[in-house]
């Protein structure tokens, strides 16, 4: 078993030790081999079972899956002043999987899947520290077609409530001592406001719950007859900053040059609610970020950012805007759980044996985020943070046709290097940092290195006994 896995988990507790045992053993093949199917990464048909069992078993739950990963983040938490709180939802399509039972609609009536939320902490410098709350339901088909009830609904009868969960579900297991800050997006696909609601704001609008959310709502003003976007734009560019944008479906990774100004402003409350005489205004930075000159072929960068973080000098903006930036952290881990990990290609036959399977694919994901991001900022530090020694001795051999020639470990740099070699990363000045798609594939050809190494090094053990 790995041992990152065995100091990851050692804080579940699923009634039995030898429960724990099998999840442990379980989280290990699978991270070993994490774009397999279960059977490859299992090896051998009990191991296979066993693993479906497990995923069927009627004593455990998921969260009691979920809480050991959050516990061990929790720890990691603790050694940052600031936290990144990264909130996203996705959806795990099972459109084909005819026979699955208890999922629901999605965003299109003709599929069917599970919707997933998840909050991701991160560090100020963008590494991810884990997975902190994630909250899983199906659609019931009885509010098909029905979306044009929802101003009928409360907050509570809403799926905007999964963003008021997480923020309080974060907030109580953070230390005191840290400040969190939730970042989020209000501009998804097909028009739906997600983050940039009211009650998000004021749910966090209070000591120690900061946000930063990129809004797509043009607001009533307090003390103004204009509305917040024609408010801001009256402002003058204040500075100018270039950030590397990251690869979507959307776009390619390119270098922007963004433009920035920033205003305070105090926004309404809702008009249309009950009981307005109890809800107050609530005082926001606003922030405008727009590209300036981008490439022909593809649409200008343009962020509408409201945070209740103060605004002293132009240096707490650009932080703000890189902070924002980490957002796509959420987006690549959700990419790791589908098109690394497959968890939408699984042939489960319930909603509740995939949420079981989400459970523990999510931790394998986290790893892999976090081993391409951690080789990024401490690519100095021993591998052994991460590799077993066969591994990495198993790894330096293969890429150097010889065996390791000093008495300790490479660094975190070196191995990552060698392993999305092993991956197809050809390691040009031009190709950056090797991605997490690229690690995934040299992880799962190291592991099968790594057998034939044990078993190499086993033969010859005997050999030299013998003769």
């Amino acid at each position: 078993m790995d041992g990152w896995v065995r100091q990851e988990l050692e804080k579940t507790q699923l009634g039995d030790v030898r429960r724990t045992n099998r999840f442990m053993k379980i989280v290990s093949n699978l991270s070993d081999k994490p774009t397999s199917s279960v059977p490859q990464a299992s090896g051998t048909w009990a191991e296979t079972k066993a693993t479906y069992d497990f995923w069927d078993s009627p004593y455990i739950k998921p969260a009691q899956l979920r809480k050991g990963h959050v516990d061990a983040t929790v720890e990691r938490i603790k050694n940052h002043q600031i936290i990144l709180a990264i909130q996203d939802t996705t959806e795990l399509n099972y459109t084909t999987h005819k026979a699955v039972k208890g999922v629901g609609y999605l965003d299109s009536k003709y599929a069917h899947g599970l919707k997933v939320h998840s909050t991701l902490a991160a560090t100020t410098e963008g590494l991810p520290l884990g997975i902190i709350d994630q909250y899983v339901w199906a659609r019931e088909p009885k509010y098909l077609g029905k979306a044009d009830l929802r101003s009928q609904k409360s907050t509570e009868e809403k799926e905007s409530q999964r963003w008021l969960d997480a923020l309080k579900n974060t907030l109580s297991i953070i230390p005191d001592s840290q400040q969190v800050v939730t970042i989020a997006d209000g501009v998804p696909p097909r028009k739906l406001r997600e983050a940039d609601f009211y009650d998000l704001f004021a749910c966090a609008n209070r000591e120690g719950a900061d946000f930063l959310i990129r809004a797509t709502q043009n607001r009533c003003l307090e003390s103004s007859s204009n509305h917040l976007k024609e408010e801001v734009e009256l402002v003058e560019p204040q500075v100018t900053m270039t950030v590397e944008l990251k690869r979507n479906p959307t776009r390619s990774s390119r270098r922007a040059t963004l433009t920035i100004r920033y205003k305070t402003l105090t926004i309404q409350p809702p008009q249309n609610r009950p009981k307005q005489e109890k809800l107050s205004p609530i005082k926001l930075q606003v922030i405008l970020v727009r590209e300036s000159e981008p490439p022909s072929e593809s649409e200008a960068i343009e962020w509408w950012l409201v945070t209740n973080l103060p605004i002293t000098c132009i240096e707490d903006v650009t932080t703000y805007v890189r902070w924002y930036g980490y957002r796509w952290l959420i987006e690549r881990y959700h990419y790791v759980l589908k098109s690394g990990c497959g968890i939408e290609k699984l042939q489960l036959e319930t909603a509740k044996r995939l949420e079981m399977a989400l459970a523990t694919y999510s931790i394998v994901a986290w790893r892999l985020l976090y081993i391409t991001h951690i080789a990024r900022l401490a690519d100095d530090v021993s591998c052994e943070i991460m590799l077993e020694p066969p591994e990495w001795q198993a790894l330096y051999a293969t890429i150097h046709h010889k065996s390791y020639p000093h008495s300790y470990p490479p660094t975190l740099g070196e191995a990552v290097g060698w392993i999305a070699k092993l991956g197809g990363f050809l390691g040009r000045k031009h190709d950056g940092f090797p991605g997490v798609k690229t690690l995934w594939r040299g992880l799962r050809r190291l592991d099968d290195i790594m057998i034939g190494w044990l078993l190499f090094n086993q033969l010859k053990t005997i050999e030299n006994w013998y003769f």
